[in-house]
């Protein structure tokens, strides 16, 4: 499954999400995936075999819990599909930083008489 298939998913993206600050055991994510999003402890499993399948997950196995977290290796390979665009977008992200940077210093010179409302 390619990587953006497997992050089309809601559920996996909000999966993805809850293990990003650490691990969690399986019955952690069931108990909140079921809860948002109403689907059954059988349906939280696939989903987290799909994440772990392809790359996004690892599982361990501690006494009878099993216990969850972000696998890097997923994350890498978005990055480095993204990154075949990014000299597209940093140089325009580049161009805006700038252009705000400037506005923000006119403002900051500007004569009080020109400046509207009050100062920050």
């Amino acid at each position: 499954m390619h990587v953006f298939e497997v992050l089309a998913d809601p559920v996996r993206r909000r999966i993805i999400e809850l293990l990003a600050p650490g691990e969690m055991a399986s019955g952690e994510v069931v108990a909140a995936i079921g809860a948002e999003f109403g689907i059954t402890q059988a349906a939280v499993s696939q989903h987290l075999k799909v994440l772990r399948e392809s790359g996004f997950a690892t599982v361990r196995a501690e006494a009878q819990r099993r216990l969850y977290s972000v696998d890097i290796a997923g994350l890498r390979a978005v990055d480095a599909w993204i990154g075949q665009f990014r000299n597209f977008w940093e140089p325009k992200l580049d161009a805006l930083a700038t252009e705000i940077a400037r506005g923000k210093r006119e403002r900051r010179n500007a004569p009080l008489t020109k400046r509207s409302g009050k100062r920050a």
